[in-house]
């Protein structure tokens, strides 16, 4: 059978939706509530993409329905079909009234304290009607499934070196490379001259050691010929993290750009401590075969500018 008969005039986007729907919500009853259709039009319009494929593309499990290879494969594909089209829509809105969209970002925690609230905020200064939805993520090889799975059109945050994805790529805005970080009231933010061996007796705040952050934390310390002190409180929050030093009791060590972009602010200050330098790139990640919208191009754009005019701390 061509496919002009076979696919192109029989199926549907319809039953395509469906397919997706049922495996997304494992039952075909769950399918129906969530598209609120009936759970026998569910039933034929599944039937009938087998029928024409000539292909079972769901099995009965334990747990309810679970797609055969074949529905897996054909869910996969329909999931980047519909990301096509909306899109397209969302193009033509934006092309329509530019003023409006959508842009659904992925952020690492260190970028959403540091230089993520200033990207929005030049931003919203040129696009106010744009949406913007914020998601929390980790940037590791094990954590790109937000956008493999199009649930985040970008990521920002910092990249392991090499970057060795083959379906994602990776536009590096900057190297982040960290500080010794203290309170603006601390008895050290007076200090011209310190060494990190002479900090090695105060009260710290590091990230957990069985993390990459807090690895790399480890190695910084013994490049530096200085011992790895104790520290009465671990972390991964740059929230918490900056909040504590700045009140002048804690040190840290911290990527530059929380101070570039919001030092001042949070009371925080660079200790005069020169660390071993370490890769430590920041970039935008996306995926490598699906178009970008004009609202993801315009955000882009608008980090490359933010950077190349904002001082460094």
């Amino acid at each position: 059978m061509e496919w002009a008969d076979r696919i192109g005039r029989r199926l549907k986007l319809r039953d395509l939706h469906l397919l997706i729907a049922v495996v997304q919500q494992g039952s075909m009853a769950k399918a129906a509530a969530e598209l609120g259709v009936s759970q026998p039009a569910v039933s034929k319009g599944i039937a009938d993409m087998e029928h024409t494929l000539g292909l079972r593309l769901l099995d009965r499990g334990r747990n309810g329905i679970e797609p055969t290879a074949y529905g897996r494969a054909l869910v996969k594909r329909g999931l980047i079909i519909f990301d096509e089209l909306k899109q397209g829509v969302e193009e033509l809105e934006f092309l329509a009234d530019p003023s409006v969209g959508s842009l659904r970002i992925g952020s690492t925690e260190s970028i959403a304290a540091g230089m993520l609230p200033a990207i929005i905020e030049c931003f919203w200064r040129d696009y106010p009607g744009v949406h913007l939805d914020v998601a929390q993520t980790v940037i590791s090889t094990l954590h790109y499934r937000e956008l493999r799975e199009r649930s985040i059109d970008l990521l920002i945050g910092r990249i392991p070196t090499p970057f060795i994805e083959d379906d994602l790529e990776a536009d590096v805005v900057y190297d982040d490379q960290v500080v010794v970080v203290a309170g603006r009231q601390s008895k050290w933010a007076r200090s011209r001259r310190v060494r990190l061996a002479d900090l090695s007796g105060e009260p710290w705040i590091l990230p957990p050691t069985d993390t990459l952050h807090g690895s790399l934390t480890d190695e910084l310390f013994r490049a530096s010929g200085a011992e790895i002190p104790r520290a009465p409180i671990t972390t991964l929050s740059m929230h918490l993290c900056c909040r504590l030093v700045a009140s002048g009791r804690f040190l840290a060590i911290l990527p530059i750009s929380i101070l570039r972009f919001g030092g001042r602010d949070l009371a925080l200050k660079a200790l005069p401590i020169k660390l071993p330098a370490q890769p430590r790139p920041v970039g935008i990640v996306t995926l490598k075969n699906r178009t970008l919208s004009p609202v993801a191009k315009l955000f882009i754009a608008c980090v490359h500018q933010l950077l190349a005019r904002t001082p460094k701390a």
